[in-house]
């Protein structure tokens, strides 16, 4: 009996712990759960989120782009997208080793969970960010053109952005802190939305007419999907099932809350009443905003951004559509675009160990105060800013060209999308 005692505690630790470069059983696990649910967000959250929004004469087209986008997207990551992000090429791009995910078999790990998964985790993101990009030109942008760009995107700006921050690039090597996304979501997809608003101009009647959801039961719907599927996003950013993704799911939820309830109260305080679309809107700022943040931030943290997403993203709304005036149709760049501005430059500054229950778990290797942290939190903001701008206005320019145009005509716009692009129509009341 003693034998037997002795072998079983000499066992234990080649039980406990995974060697380096074997497969760990429970973070494959939680990844695989991760990348259904971050796939979630996009077919059907997303789709029912942003279809609910506008008039009932475009809701099928909305539906159609973001499935549409989802397969090209996954396709063109398969094809190269993978391989330019995360194969190991300069400190701009990656290189062409893993096109077709060339030499990747079963067998292959990322760290300790199978490299196939990995790519898979990663093309769930390369679907929702230009899927994000449909609310800034929904109702008046041609079928053809929606493809064409988001193909030529995905590749132009998403591609080596995810590079920069999380590929190995020039912004890595820097520091910059960008947990899941807020750089290479939320900003490129937000200013990308506010280019195509501003190159395609406003839809008909806008400013004149009110353009008004036709179901905000959808809308609703949708948001609770983006908001579970968020836990994925987020804590499967981790990578592993450990404390990381624990705590990156605590402040999804905590900032989700407070975004929420702040949007509420300031529309309660302003207008008498709490709106239900102004509720869900602020629960998508709560969210983006805390993603670059959320494995470098506590609790505590989570609660400032939250509220500090409800408030600027809420009055960068109102900005940009009634004294800018720009028809960023489904609020991305002011919702999405700012919040994810506004958690990258908070998590450079939350991050730190000092705030009391405040506190962050600290900056990154090689940097010591706040001011150099915020330095490269800025740096990561300004440069994909300005990158993401100029690409996408050029990709634009340039498919307005091989299209004849970038909008359906003024008898289509009336028509609605759904007969012009797919001749059906969402409600055959």
């Amino acid at each position: 009996m003693r034998q037997l005692l002795t072998l079983i505690l000499l066992c234990l630790p080649s039980l406990a712990f995974a060697n380096e470069g074997e497969l760990n059983g429970a973070n494959t696990a939680w990844i695989l759960t991760s990348t259904a649910l971050v796939l979630l967000m996009t077919l059907p959250g997303l789709a029912l989120f942003y279809g609910g929004l506008v008039r009932k004469k475009n809701v099928l087209s909305i539906l159609m782009q973001c499935f549409a986008i989802g397969s090209l997207s996954s396709i063109l990551w398969l094809l190269v997208g993978y391989s330019l992000a995360f194969s190991e090429g300069n400190g701009f791009i990656g290189d062409f080793s893993k096109v077709f995910m060339m030499g990747i078999t079963k067998e292959s790990l990322s760290g300790d969970i199978p490299e196939s998964l990995f790519m898979l985790f990663q093309m769930t993101f390369a679907v929702i960010t230009p899927a994000l990009i449909i609310g800034g030109f929904a109702e008046r942008m041609k079928f053809s053109a929606v493809l064409i760009f988001s193909g030529l995107w995905l590749l132009a700006v998403y591609t080596p952005v995810t590079h920069w921050v999380w590929g190995g690039g020039w912004l890595s090597q820097m520091g910059v802190f960008d947990f899941a996304g807020g750089i290479v979501v939320h900003i490129t997809a937000g200013t990308a939305a506010l280019v195509a608003a501003l190159v395609l101009g406003p839809r008909r009647g806008f400013g004149t007419t009110p353009l008004l959801p036709h179901n905000l039961t959808m809308t609703v719907t949708g948001a609770g999907m983006l908001w579970v599927g968020w836990f994925g996003f987020n804590g499967g950013s981790a990578l592993a099932a450990n404390g990381d993704a624990s705590m990156a799911m605590l402040v999804t939820h905590i900032s989700a809350a407070a975004g929420t309830l702040t949007w509420a109260f300031i529309e309660w305080k302003k207008f008498g009443k709490a709106s239900v679309i102004g509720a869900v809107t602020g629960m998508v700022a709560g969210l983006g905003t805390i993603t670059p943040a959320s494995g470098f931030v506590g609790p505590g943290g989570a609660l400032i951004i939250g509220i500090s997403a409800g408030f600027v993203c809420y009055y960068s709304t109102v900005y940009i559509k009634l004294k800018l005036k720009i028809d960023d149709s489904l609020d991305v760049f002011p919702v999405h675009g700012v919040g994810g501005i506004l958690g990258t430059f908070l998590a450079g500054i939350l991050s730190a160990t000092s705030l009391g229950v405040f506190s962050g778990f600290g900056f990154a290797e090689g940097i010591t105060t706040m001011s150099e942290q915020v330095f490269v939190q800025l740096t990561g903001i300004v440069s994909t800013l300005v990158y993401t701008a100029i690409v996408t206005y050029i990709l634009l320019k340039l498919v307005g060209l091989m299209t004849g145009g970038l909008r359906v005509d003024e008898e289509g716009e009336e028509n609605g999308l759904d007969l012009v692009d797919h001749d059906e129509s969402g409600y055959n009341l």
